[in-house]
């Protein structure tokens, strides 16, 4: 029996057959289709603020004495300013009269999956929320009043007395997040986590094949399985039909 073809040209029809092979399903959504959704609108349990976006940030200064180089000021203040070495002239309330909160979306998703935590944090952009106050309790009504972009407690904006208190909320919003996020795992994550360190040379990132080559490596096993026992077929015939 003559064997008409060669080793190379075997090696090339299978190359050929590889070709005709499927390739592997992609494994993730490349890009985000639709918009990110929040889920269940955030409220203020105490003054019944709320907002339909991914966080929401109570703000709250209150009007306090400081000590600055030029001796004692008044201050609109985010923080309690503890006045204990104070003369008793200039002592400020025990606390902050009013808690500074902050919540965020419990369950967001985009394109019906998972959208990470990590993402609203690292790509969110507080913007000021203007609300309106039309469900304000009675209680806190009585004590505040619309001031600038929220409430206020001072009876006279222009005059207000140490403890007075402002308040003004914050509502976070996403930009668009293509190119940003990518699914793996089953939900949306950041393509580049800022908190992992950064790849080093490409020798360390080539050690773990990407996953899309791990998913094709049965097909192209597959192949090179058939390349083999087709040289090795050539190569026993070619020992007992010599030419």
């Amino acid at each position: 029996m003559t064997v008409s073809a060669t080793p190379r040209a075997l090696f090339a029809s299978a190359l050929a057959v590889l070709s005709l092979l499927p390739a592997a399903p992609a494994s993730a959504q490349a890009e985000p289709e639709g918009f990110p959704d929040p889920g269940a609108a955030l409220v203020d349990p105490d003054f019944k603020v709320g907002t339909r976006e991914f966080g929401l940030d109570r703000r709250v200064e209150m009007y306090q004495w400081r000590l600055g180089e030029r001796g004692y000021e008044q201050v609109w203040h985010g923080a309690w300013i503890d006045s204990a070495g104070f003369d008793a002239a200039h002592a400020n309330p025990p606390k902050l009269l009013l808690d500074n909160r902050r919540w965020w979306a419990e369950q967001p998703t985009l394109d019906g999956k998972p959208l990470d935590p990590a993402v609203l944090r690292s790509l969110g952009e507080w913007r000021v929320l203007r609300p309106g106050f039309s469900r304000l309790p009675a209680n806190l009504a009585a004590s505040f009043q619309p001031e600038g972009e929220g409430l206020g407690s001072a009876e006279n904006p222009l005059e207000p007395q140490i403890g007075d208190l402002r308040v003004t909320w914050r509502e976070l919003v996403l930009p668009p997040l293509a190119g940003k996020v990518a699914l793996r795992d089953g939900a949306w994550r950041l393509v580049e986590d800022p908190v992992a360190p950064r790849a080093n040379p490409p020798a360390t990132v080539a050690a773990t094949p990407p996953q899309h080559a791990q998913r094709m490596w049965p097909f192209f096993g597959s192949g090179l399985v058939v390349i083999v026992a087709i040289a090795v077929a050539a190569r026993r015939r070619r020992r007992h039909h010599p030419k």
